[in-house]
């Protein structure tokens, strides 16, 4: 059976090039959660040959999207952070685990942790939801 979530980020990854793009992958969604994951290439790479601050960004933005997307409520990102603790590393898969802190409203707040296979933290991000007008899909009543 397909949940709510699952069908609500069907929709939104028809629709989602810039993810695709990047080489994102949604690996898991669930009602208020989502991992998004990147094999980190050299193209994904800063002068330093880091994984860029804005890939990893990108990533986390994503994971925080198809998460407060998840109840086929039409959202939208109201504002976010991110604080990079660690570089990611071209040849390894990358993970951004997004999950539900609070939602009241029309707002949430969610926060997700990009991570490198051994679990050491690259980034932590912060973001803050605004539901707006629409839903992804046609809910059957």
């Amino acid at each position: 059976m397909t949940t709510v979530a699952q069908r609500a980020a069907a929709a939104m990854w028809d629709g989602d090039a810039a993810s695709k793009w990047f080489g994102f992958e949604l690996a898991d969604v669930a009602e208020g959660t989502a991992t998004m994951t990147l094999h980190v290439q050299p193209h994904h790479c800063n002068g330093h040959g880091n994984l860029h601050g804005g890939v990893s960004y990108a990533l986390a933005d994503s994971a925080f999207a198809f998460a407060c997307n998840s109840r086929n409520q039409m959202t939208v990102a109201q504002s976010n952070t991110i604080t990079y603790l660690a570089p990611g590393i071209a040849g390894e898969m990358i993970t951004a685990t997004a999950r539900e802190v609070a939602l009241k409203g029309k707002i949430g707040i969610y926060d997700v942790t990009v991570t490198r296979p051994d679990g050491t933290i690259i980034a932590e991000f912060r973001g803050q939801s605004r539901a707006i007008l629409g839903t992804l899909f046609e809910e059957k009543t």
